[in-house]
């Protein structure tokens, strides 16, 4: 598969929509209706590419060389990775992996504003010839015309106070209870999230109350999250500044390995809970959910990274992995944030100033501000 072109699409697919697909290959039902068409007829080219249900889609056009990228998120397909040019079209070709998917249609010639029709069973774009200079005026304005598949409300974002009731966490030289700092942070986080309004905002616990790390994960998969943030500020000798953790089931270093085994030893739930079908099903389900998963994973960690460089002290390697327990849900991207590590005396005294923490949470808001508006029902970028 070439994957030359640095466009990136990003799906909001839900548990239940990925059953669904993973349902429809136990029994050999085709996942695209039909491979994609490209034919010309009287000057006019035309690309058909049946659908078989409503889905996201973005249309972008890009320079050097001139081409029209239709980017079709969560629509895997079978059928043929290339289509022989036809009319202004050299070459159709398929890019992207998984529930990731765009056609990109390199031009043999520039292109008038294509005309597109879309149906809930396929899409069609009409083009004709152009000039070079309305074309590049098409490249500049990046999206051409764009569908977000159905979604009744706005993404949903789980923030997990770390620890809780009977379980305090870290305790500070100072006598600061993580439990206390991580419920403080994740109300006020929840405050900036909800004041924006692009995004519905859910507690795993929303006062000092001990919740099992399984329940945790499970009411995040239960209402369908789009993003599951964890919240600590943890102990470790000499340890200072924030920091994130994706899932890995190899820790990148010894901290991570270290966290990951003291947080894991809240309790000993949270295993996973797959649909009653075949081994091979499930292996297939789980192989969907995963990849997008990790990926989505991965880049709320280098959202978050970014959003608090500059603003609060770092730890080095900021970005880091590790078997955390809470982080193991395969449908819902997650993370757990270090704000800070309450055995050093300067993160303690921080962590327990309201305007650190406010702080802290403009920062993270920011990050899942991004992660949200770049994956959507749709994503659309040329590079």
């Amino acid at each position: 598969m070439d994957t030359g072109d640095n466009s990136s699409a990003a799906t909001g697919w839900s548990r239940r929509g990925l059953l669904g697909l993973a349902l429809a290959l136990a029994t050999a039902s085709p996942v695209l209706a039909a491979a994609p068409v490209l034919a010309t007829v009287r000057g006019r080219t035309r690309l058909v590419v049946p659908l078989g249900r409503p889905v996201a889609w973005a249309l972008s056009a890009a320079n050097t060389p001139p081409r029209l990228i239709l980017d079709l998120p969560g629509l895997p397909w079978q059928g043929p990775d290339r289509l022989r040019g036809s009319g202004v079209v050299k070459e159709v070709r398929r890019q992207g992996s998984g529930l990731a998917q765009q056609l990109v249609l390199t031009l043999a010639r520039p292109v008038a504003a294509p005309s597109i029709t879309a149906t809930g069973r396929r899409l069609v774009l009409e083009l004709v010839p152009g000039s070079a200079a309305g074309f590049a005026r098409l490249a500049n304005g990046r999206v051409l015309a764009a569908a977000a598949a159905p979604r009744g409300r706005l993404p949903l974002v789980v923030l997990d106070p770390g620890h809780g009731g009977r379980d305090p966490g870290a305790i500070g030289a100072q006598g600061t209870h993580e439990k206390r700092i991580t419920l403080a942070a994740a109300l006020e986080l929840k405050r900036q999230l909800e004041a924006a309004g692009r995004c519905r905002v859910a507690l795993t616990r929303t006062r000092d109350v001990f919740i099992p790390l399984g329940d945790r994960i499970e009411l995040a998969r239960r209402r369908e999250a789009a993003l599951f943030l964890s919240l600590h500020a943890d102990s470790a000798p000499g340890a200072r500044g924030a920091s994130v953790y994706t899932l890995s089931e190899t820790a990148s270093d010894r901290l991570a390995a270290a966290l990951a085994q003291r947080e894991n030893q809240a309790d000993r739930a949270g295993g996973l809970r797959l649909p009653s079908v075949s081994p091979e099903v499930q292996r297939i389900l789980l192989s969907l959910m995963r990849q997008e998963t990790r990926s989505g994973a991965d880049r709320i960690a280098r959202l978050t990274v970014a959003a608090l460089q500059g603003k609060v002290p770092l730890l080095p390697n900021t970005h880091r992995r590790a078997g955390f327990v809470v982080l193991k849900a395969p449908d819902v991207p997650s993370a757990l944030v270090e704000m800070g590590f309450l055995s050093h005396p300067k993160d303690e005294a921080a962590l327990n100033r309201a305007a650190h923490r406010r702080k802290l949470a403009t920062a993270l808001a920011e990050a899942v501000h991004g992660f949200l508006s770049g994956r959507g029902e749709l994503v659309a970028g040329v590079g």
